[in-house]
C-alpha cells in the first residue's frame, strides 16, 4: 500500500475507533428506555403480514432522526448518515408467533400472538442503535430495515430485495443479530460459512386404489407405500449426501384414509422438511427423494406426484466480514463465542445471497418460568421462552460491531487494519 493510501487507511480507523467508543457510550443511555420499548412490543406483538402497527410503534420511537419509507408492504427502509455512497443494513424482524403466551411476566402477551423468537429484543435493540448514533457522524450511510414475515412466507425478506430495496439504499452489507441460548450468555457468536440451512418443503401425494380390508389383494393400497417411503428417506440422505455437510429430511405429516379399520384408501400424502447446508445439495437430494417415492410406489401398484417448496437457501456468512465483526466485538468489550450453526433457517438467507452479510447470534438466558418439572430452560419458539433484560443491548453491541467492520470494507481499510494486526 502507497504511504498517501497508508496514512488514509490510518486515519479512517482511528475515526471509526473514535465513533465506536461514542456510539457505545451513547448506546448505553439508550437502554433503559429501550428495556422498556422492549416489554411495551412484548405485550402487544403482531402476527406476520399484519404487523403495520409494530412498524408505525418503531417508526414514531425513531422520530426525526430517519425517514422510514414502506416497503414489502408492512415493512419499513431508510437511510441516515451520508446520503450517496454504500451504505450498511441492520435488520430487525417485526413478527410474532400464533403461541398462548406462560412466562407469568407482567408484560406478558394476551393477544394469542407472542414473541417466542426474541423478535421484541432485535426490534429494541436497533431502536437504541439508531437513537444512539444521533449526532455522530457516521461515515458510511446506515440503513434500517423493519421486515416483515420472517416466521412464514412469503419471506419478507426476499420481498424486500425483490422490490430493490437494497439497491435503492445502496446497501452493500446487511446485519442481522438474533437471541439464541445456545450460546454463552452475554457472549455473541458469528463464524464464516453456513450458519443456517435452506429450508424447503417436500410434498408427496400416492394414488392408489381402494378397497377392503379384507381383501388386500384386489387393492392398490398406498398406506404401505407412503409408509415405506417414510421410513426410506433418513437413508436416502444417508447415501446421497457427504456426511461432511449436515442435512435432514423430517416427516411432519402422513396421512391416509377417513378413520375406518376396514378400509383401504385410495390415496396418501405425506409433508416433509427438508434441510441442507451446500447450495449443490438443495438439487441434489430432492431429486434422491423423487426417484425413491417414484419408484417405491411403482413397486407396490401405486403412482407417486412429488413436490418441493423452495422457502430460503442457505444463510451463509461472508468469512472476512465474520473476523472483521468478531475483532470489533473484541475492541468493544464483548465476548465472542464458537459459531453458532444450525440446520435451523432464517431468510436472512436472501440478503447474504445479494449482497456479503452476517448474521450474529447473542447468548441469552431466559426470565420466563421454568417448565412443570423444572429440568429444561425454554428454548426458541416456546411459550415460556424470555430473553433477560440484557439481551437488548447485547444485540445493539452486535449491531455496532458489524456496522463498524462492515464500513471498513466500505471504507477500504479492512484489509489495512488486518495486516497491522
Amino acid at each position: 500500500m502507497k504511504a498517501g493510501r497508508a496514512s488514509a487507511a490510518t486515519t479512517h480507523g482511528e475515526r471509526l475507533d473514535e465513533l465506536a467508543a461514542a456510539w457505545r457510550s451513547a448506546l448505553r443511555a439508550e437502554l433503559p428506555a429501550a428495556v422498556r420499548l422492549r416489554q411495551e412490543l412484548h405485550s402487544d406483538p403482531r402476527l406476520s403480514g399484519n404487523e403495520n402497527d409494530t412498524a408505525a410503534r418503531l417508526e414514531a420511537e425513531l422520530g426525526d432522526r430517519v425517514t422510514l419509507h414502506r416497503i414489502a408492504d408492512s415493512g419499513r427502509i431508510g437511510r441516515l448518515g451520508p446520503s450517496v455512497g454504500g451504505a450498511v443494513g441492520v435488520r430487525a424482524e417485526l413478527d410474532a408467533l400464533p403461541l398462548t403466551e406462560l412466562t407469568g411476566v407482567p408484560f406478558a402477551s394476551a393477544n394469542g400472538a407472542m414473541h417466542a423468537c426474541g423478535h421484541d429484543v432485535h426490534q429494541a435493540a436497533l431502536v437504541a442503535f439508531i437513537r444512539a448514533a444521533d449526532h455522530l457522524e457516521l461515515p458510511v450511510g446506515l440503513v434500517p430495515i423493519l421486515q416483515p414475515r420472517e416466521e412464514t412466507y412469503p419471506s419478507g425478506a426476499h420481498q424486500i430485495v425483490q422490490e430493490g430495496g437494497l439497491e435503492r439504499f445502496d446497501v452493500h452489507h446487511v446485519i442481522g443479530a438474533h437471541v439464541h441460548p445456545g450460546v454463552p450468555r452475554g457472549a455473541v457468536a458469528i463464524g464464516g460459512g453456513y450458519i443456517n440451512a435452506a429450508a424447503d418443503e417436500i410434498e408427496i401425494s400416492l394414488q392408489g386404489r381402494g378397497g377392503h380390508g379384507a381383501y388386500p389383494h384386489q387393492a392398490a393400497d398406498p398406506v404401505a407405500a407412503i409408509a415405506q417411503i417414510a421410513l426410506g428417506l433418513p437413508e436416502v440422505v444417508r447415501r446421497t449426501i457427504s456426511p461432511m455437510n449436515p442435512a435432514v429430511i423430517s416427516v411432519g405429516t402422513l396421512s391416509a384414509g377417513e378413520g375406518a379399520a376396514n378400509v383401504l384408501p385410495s390415496s396418501a400424502r405425506l409433508l416433509a422438511s427438508m434441510r441442507t447446508t451446500a447450495p449443490k445439495d438443495r438439487e441434489l437430494l430432492f431429486a434422491a427423494v423423487q426417484h425413491l417415492a417414484v419408484r417405491t410406489a411403482e413397486a407396490y401398484g401405486t403412482e407417486a406426484v412429488v413436490h418441493m417448496h423452495q422457502n430460503m437457501p442457505v444463510l451463509i456468512n461472508d468469512a472476512h466480514l465474520a473476523s472483521d465483526a468478531d475483532d470489533w466485538l473484541a475492541r468493544l468489550g464483548v465476548d465472542g463465542a464458537e459459531p453458532m450453526r444450525s440446520l435451523g433457517g432464517d431468510d436472512f438467507s436472501y440478503y447474504c445471497d445479494e449482497v456479503p452479510s452476517i448474521m450474529c447470534f447473542a447468548g441469552v438466558e431466559t426470565a420466563g418460568l421454568p417448565g412443570p418439572d423444572g429440568a429444561y430452560a425454554p428454548t426458541l419458539h416456546h411459550p415460556r421462552f424470555l430473553p433477560t433484560e440484557d439481551a437488548v443491548g447485547l444485540v445493539a453491541n452486535a449491531f455496532l460491531a458489524g456496522y463498524c467492520a462492515a464500513a471498513e470494507r466500505i471504507l477500504g481499510i479492512a484489509h489495512h487494519r488486518r495486516a497491522l494486526s
